[in-house]
């Protein structure tokens, strides 16, 4: 059941590579690659060992035995190796940067990939009924927009219908490949490497071309690393050698022998494939399952987003929980806009999947890339691989993937420029927010001042208490919360107990409850004065109340349930002004000011109480 549930989350996007990725290879450059028996083979035996050696050997033989508490994907592979590499000081942050680019190389990924799926499957419609192809890009738009307007509800109604869909397009794929291929059976040469050598030897040009659509048929690789936690490594493996694979290998032989046979079916050999009464339902069905591929891949955006937020590297933001029971079920507004936003945007620009497939493939190949070189330097201090191995592992899986870049930068020109800007832009964002943040909090802590030396003055100058439980957000135990100090310097009062939570973030997915927390009565315990450390995994939701009763149920809070049921939260936050001479840059400064401006409320993302919460505090600067 967890295979079959994988099938409709993790193999969505590699899954309907079929529709575009042959298509891509024989239109590639008017035609560069043609339809004779060499080329036909050896294209077919490059798609054949890319899957072997990208996906078969390199994610699921090597990549999945690198989780970071059972988690996957590239942020999390970079602080397993920020942790492994901790020996390094303030070094080991390079390998933070590293997953940064792989981040914003994911995001690339995450805006061409429904406009390119989608408008593949729609484009079937020039097959099936040319009579309304001039519709393609309006269908298309109209999908999109249902499908990001949706995504507010979340997926856990219609989650489980995902994978028996798609249990039924690869069947659909294995039946129409084998069909042709039975008919055909000489294509089955090709799965030799043999072939692709003699390919890349007869042909070095062309087939470095090529190399720049081959990769298509690997776009969503990734995925099954990073979604890894959320069905384990035995259902993935499964669902791929027993299903996936053998689908995707057959659908690819049946339209590599249909090229052969007929030529002038490399427009569109996906739905030639199908026979002519089976070319309307063939189109519906691709559409459903692009639409589940693209979903995959936008709430992969929402996780990896989360994750970039409690790691410090993108400001708080709004995260809506659209699931009782699954804690990977969010939604985020910001991030599904801005989603929204792109894939229109690419869409309507390129205007069909054969040029977005071109600008596809520079994000994904450098996705792999990355995953790669954090993979490398992992591998020794984890598994104790001798450097031969590493050698030879980073030939056999950075060679492949550098040929893969290599061939789709040559087409930056033609559209590869897209994903780069993408990325360019996400690594200033999280560059600048990182940089800027740092700033803030070291103007904070000389505006806070000593919390030690506030609880002695508490106790010196008597300070009337008033009944009542107040909590303060603060994310340290060694200075005093701005609204802490505004309220006894302003008010005059403090409550009868004061309860300063600092929210930690680990660079692991999940933290246990029995090391959730930390108290500390800080030097004086009947002062009603503490400090209570929470830790959180960078995969949950940071609730703050929901943190604090769990506290208390575990004794680690020494509290009565009602109590905390009507405790007043305070949170510390002033506007942010910039100083003269600025630390940053004219420009970063601005983007900086702009991004905290539109960070989300502390309070929603800490989903503190609205009627119980104030705000207070003072001006600070960078």
């Amino acid at each position: 059941m967890l295979a079959v549930a994988a099938l409709g989350v993790v193999f969505g996007d590699i899954g309907t590579s079929p529709l575009y990725s042959l298509q891509t290879v024989f239109t590639l450059d008017g035609g560069i690659v043609h339809a004779t028996t060499g080329d036909v083979y050896g294209v077919i035996s490059l798609i054949f060992w890319s899957l072997t050696i990208i996906v078969s050997i390199k994610y699921l033989g090597v990549a999945m035995r690198a989780d970071n508490e059972g988690e996957g994907g590239v942020m999390a592979l970079a602080a397993l190796a920020q942790r492994l590499y901790s020996n390094l000081g303030r070094r080991a942050g390079v390998l933070i940067v590293v997953g940064i680019v792989g981040v914003a190389l994911f995001y690339g990924d995450s805006i061409i990939t429904p406009a390119v799926s989608v408008l593949s499957a729609v484009e079937g419609v020039q097959v099936a009924a040319p009579a309304i192809a001039h519709l393609i890009l309006p269908i298309s738009a109209v999908i999109l927009t249902a499908l990001f307007i949706v995504q507010r509800f979340g997926t856990g109604k219609v989650g489980n219908l995902f994978g028996p869909v798609m249990v039924l397009w690869f069947l659909v794929l294995a039946v129409v490949g084998l069909a042709e291929v039975v008919q055909h059976p000489f294509v089955l040469a090709g799965l030799s490497p043999t072939y692709a050598v003699a390919f890349v030897v007869a042909h070095p040009f062309m087939a470095f071309v090529a190399m720049g659509a081959v990769v298509l048929v690997i776009t969503g690789a990734e995925a099954l690393y990073a979604d890894m936690g959320h069905f384990g490594r035995g259902p993935i493996r499964r669902a791929w050698f027993y299903l996936v694979f053998p689908s995707l290998t057959l659908n690819y032989l049946g339209q590599a022998a249909l090229v052969l046979n007929n030529p002038g079916t490399r427009v569109n050999p996906f739905f030639l494939l199908f026979p002519e009464w089976a070319r309307i339902p063939a189109v519906i069905l691709a559409t459903v399952a692009t639409i589940i591929a693209s979903q995959a891949v936008i709430s992969g955006a929402f996780s990896l987003s989360r994750q970039a937020v409690q790691l410090g590297l993108l400001p708080p933001l709004t995260v809506r929980q659209t699931s009782e029971r699954e804690g990977g079920q969010i939604y985020m507004p910001v991030v599904n806009f801005l989603l929204f936003l792109g894939v229109i945007a690419v869409m309507f620009a390129f205007g069909s999947s054969a040029r977005l497939a071109t600008a596809y493939g520079v994000s994904v190949t450098g996705a792999l890339a990355t995953d790669t070189l954090l993979l490398l330097l992992v591998a020794r201090p984890l598994w104790h691989w001798h450097p031969w191995k590493i050698i030879l592992a980073g030939i056999a899986f950075g060679g492949l993937e550098l040929t893969f870049l290599s061939g789709n930068l040559s087409k930056v020109a033609q559209g590869g420029w897209v994903p780069l800007l993408i990325a360019a832009a996400v690594i200033t964002v999280m560059t600048t927010w990182r940089r800027g943040r740092q700033f803030v909090v070291d103007d904070r802590k000389v505006k806070e001042g000593s919390l030690a030396d506030f609880v002695e003055a508490v106790r010196v100058n008597d300070i009337p208490r008033v009944p009542g439980v107040a909590v303060f957000p603060h994310p340290n135990r060694d200075t005093t919360p701005l609204a802490l100090r505004a309220n006894v310097e302003h008010n005059h009062v403090l409550h009868e107990r004061v309860i300063i939570v600092s929210a930690v973030f680990q660079r692991v997915p999940y933290v246990p409850v029995s090391e959730s927390f930390t108290r500390d009565d800080l030097g004086y315990s009947g002062d009603g004065i503490e400090h209570l450390i929470v830790r959180f995994g960078f995969s949950e939701a940071p609730d703050l109340p929901g943190a604090l009763r769990t506290a208390v149920s575990v004794g680690a809070l020494d509290l009565e349930p009602e109590q905390l049921e009507d405790a007043s939260y305070f949170i510390s936050r002033g506007a942010i002004r910039t100083s003269h001479p600025s630390r940053m840059t004219r420009w970063r400064r601005g983007l900086f000011v702009m991004i905290a401006r539109n960070a989300a409320d502390p309070a929603a993302r800490f989903r503190l109480p609205s009627l119980r919460t104030v705000t207070m505090g003072s001006d600070v600067e960078i």
